[in-house]
């Protein structure tokens, strides 16, 4: 009787993990609105809009069949290396950064959207290769590559927690194709000889502050470490359940800065507490859950290696947005996704979900009613 009155469209829809998206999204709109003094602008209303209309966006990609994501991935990749070039010749400069394409209607971030697309092309490679051939060399100096240039592009715009996740992306691809763990090790020795090289000679002065700052707060209190230092204090002063909702002192009194944006979890810890905290955080787990699932249910290489790296993407967005905020890593700029203000890093994650409701979709036929 339900798979009469309800369509199979809407039937076979995850709807437990987009309740759970359309909760944190909401709870996200609350504290913009508590940040903003309580006032729907500057902040609430235009975010409420662009969330429900990227929401119901995912639902509408969750329709594309799973061969067109593979089909497009490398010509969507090269589309964006593109982009990323047009970007470092007529990019418009916000913040010292040059990092956004003016369209005219919209301002695209071309990085972000390369975050799900070099999950795609890794896939689409390691799809193409024979599983006997993942542990050669040849199965990784092309993928290196794939990831290397859009990542050395980022770099110079300059961003380094975007490019910092697209080599994330791609590298947790390529370890699950079955890439030999040697190679990892030896690239993390190799990384950890090249960081002081990169950081007194590649990284910018900021960049460089950031993190020596990290490795010492107390040392600039009021000047580089001025922001760890005010999220520690916001994060601290809630206590187990938090001031009450619009009873914030740092953001209110504009003590922490980027309350909205890269520091919205201090921002919603003040006022909701140890509690809230925590509940947000099992909600993203739980979501992060369901897109590995995807991949363990998907029949095809592309599909299990392209779910499971579009979910672990996810999980590096919230993985690092809380370490930075709790000082447990330098200030790279990266939004706490569905939660911090702007639209680049929510149309990526949903983005995400709709892919991966796409290929849940294809290999999952009953219905969740």
């Amino acid at each position: 009787m339900t798979s009469r009155i309800i369509p199979e469209q809407l039937a076979t829809l995850p709807w437990r993990t987009l309740l759970l998206v359309t909760a944190i999204g909401t709870f996200g709109l609350v504290v913009l609105y508590s940040a903003a003094g309580g006032s729907l602008r500057p902040w609430t209303l235009p975010q409420g809009i662009r969330f429900f209309i990227l929401l119901a966006g995912s639902v509408v990609l969750s329709r594309i069949p799973e061969r067109v994501w593979k089909a497009a991935a490398w010509p969507t990749y090269g589309a964006l290396v593109l982009a990323l070039v047009l970007v470092e010749l007529l990019g418009a400069v916000r913040g010292g950064s040059q990092r956004w394409l003016d369209l005219g209607f919209i301002r695209l971030q071309p990085s972000e959207l390369m975050k799900p697309a070099i999950v795609l092309a890794c896939a689409r490679f390691y799809d193409m290769l024979p599983p006997n051939e993942t542990r050669r060399f040849a199965a990784v100096w092309p993928a290196a590559v794939l990831i290397g240039i859009p990542a050395a592009i980022v770099m110079k715009q300059p961003d380094l927690g975007t490019a910092l996740m697209i080599c994330a992306g791609g590298a947790t691809v390529m370890f699950l194709a079955g890439i030999p763990l040697r190679l990892f090790v030896g690239g993390a020795v190799a990384a950890s000889v090249a960081i002081p090289l990169a950081i007194n000679f590649a990284l910018h002065d900021y960049q460089r502050n950031r993190i020596l700052i990290f490795l010492d707060p107390e040392s600039d209190p009021l000047g580089t470490g001025y922001h760890i230092s005010q999220s520690k204090i916001a994060i601290g002063s809630g206590g187990l359940w938090g001031k009450g909702f619009l009873n914030g002192t740092q953001s209110h009194l504009d003590y922490l800065p980027e309350g909205h944006t890269d520091f919205v979890f201090a921002t919603m810890a003040e006022e909701w507490g140890l509690v809230g905290g925590c509940l947000l955080i099992l909600a993203f787990l739980l979501v992060i859950r369901w897109g590995i699932e995807v991949g363990q249910r998907a029949q095809s290489r592309f599909a299990r290696l392209a779910a499971a790296g579009l979910a672990t993407t996810i999980f590096f967005y919230v993985a690092i947005n809380l370490m930075m905020v709790m000082g447990l890593a330098p200030v790279v700029g990266i939004p706490l996704p569905l939660f911090s203000y702007g639209g680049s890093s929510q149309m990526t994650v949903l983005l995400c979900l709709g892919i991966l409701m796409s290929i849940d979709r294809e290999n999952r036929k009953t219905t969740r009613w």
